[in-house]
């Protein structure tokens, strides 16, 4: 739309569109409102029938197959909001908690000293896609169950990952944010099934996705009409041997000026070493990531999934000292921790 054009020049444009049988996303931003039109089969003339109206500027195609989530349908970033938690602006919002959700005083104990520390959003897997069909695979609904009480007592929002498209109505039923792992990136039906449930969805990069991919995946969420999408990079495979993935840091600012879409971090899955996750924590906020997704535990040597990852209670709040140190050279926002980790839960870092 033209700089000067007007909400009644929008409402008439959109109003047009569904007289034609289309829908259009309208896009507000400081200096310019952008109306994006997608659809199958659309009159070839459209162009030239909306160029024409009031307000208008000019007409454009987007080229790319990611129609929804690229910039040319949407200039500005967009800010996904999970309660009282902004996702894609300055602050950088780091999730935290257990691979896996193992009793309920691990939970309870995690949920509260991240909290303590600065994290906004508690992580724990309920539902464990694991390379071995021996390994724990989760509590299931009883996970769920103990993640809602975290909750409860802690005002932290829950990301859990769901795994299949019949279990997206159970898990958002418990989750404020529904986590689709790396190894089901290109699982459309969860995809589209997660997209139906309108709630806001993370995208992990798969493991050997290139960024297209990976941006095509998330167009899959936002053609069901859910634009609430976070991506994340998690490490990618890769000919190196000494971590269990390489951390591809450059994706961060390539998807960033690709998309609109915000980009968090997983240092955890992206090395594999607990030692390493702090290094690259640091390294995400540099490059411009929104987020942090880190794996905590009281004691990894006893978890059940990932503990040679997982920071300690005790490392985690030094993690995010170290973030907030950092974040105001950069002009950036890391939450201020609320108090140290209570005696309590203190654990000594290996």
């Amino acid at each position: 739309m033209a700089s000067d054009s007007t909400d009644e020049h929008v409402d008439g444009i959109v109003r047009r569109l569904g007289e034609m049988g289309l829908s259009g996303h309208t896009s507000k931003g400081a200096e310019r409102t952008v109306i994006g039109v997608i659809g199958v089969g659309f009159p070839n003339e459209l162009p030239e029938i909306i160029e024409v109206m009031p307000g208008v500027d000019h007409v454009a195609r987007i080229t790319k197959s990611w129609k929804h989530a690229s910039r040319e349908f949407k200039p500005t970033d967009t800010i996904v909001k999970v309660r009282d938690v902004e996702i894609g602006g300055n602050e950088l919002v780091v999730m935290a908690g257990p691979c896996s959700v193992e009793s309920r005083e691990q939970v309870l104990e995690t949920a509260h000293a991240v909290k303590a520390a600065g994290a906004r959003i508690m992580r724990g897997g309920a539902f464990k896609p694991r390379t071995s069909p021996y390994s724990f695979q989760g509590l299931g609904e009883k996970g769920l169950e103990l993640l809602a009480e975290a909750r409860e007592q802690t005002g932290l929002p829950i990301i859990t990952e769901v795994m299949e498209p019949g279990d997206v109505s159970l898990v958002a039923a418990y989750s404020d944010i529904l986590q689709i792992g790396a190894r089901n990136m290109q699982n459309f039906p969860l995809l589209k099934e997660a997209g139906r449930s309108q709630k806001p969805v993370m995208l992990k990069r798969g493991m050997a996705g290139t960024i297209d991919e990976w941006l095509n995946a998330a167009e899959y969420i936002m053609s069901e009409k859910n634009f609430q999408v976070i991506l994340c990079e998690r490490g990618i495979r890769t000919f190196e041997t000494m971590v269990r993935n390489t951390l591809d840091l450059s994706a961060v600012p390539v998807v960033k000026r690709l998309s609109h879409l915000p980009v968090v971090a997983d240092p955890s899955h992206g090395t594999g070493k607990w030692y390493l996750v702090k290094p690259l924590a640091l390294a995400s906020l540099a490059v411009g990531a929104h987020g942090l997704i880190v794996e905590v535990h009281p004691n990894p040597d006893a978890a059940l999934s990932d503990g040679p990852q997982s920071l300690t209670l005790e490392s985690f709040a030094s993690m995010m000292d170290g973030l907030r140190t950092l974040a105001e050279p950069l002009e950036r926002i890391v939450a201020p921790g609320t108090s140290r980790v209570p005696a309590a839960f203190a654990q000594v870092a290996v």
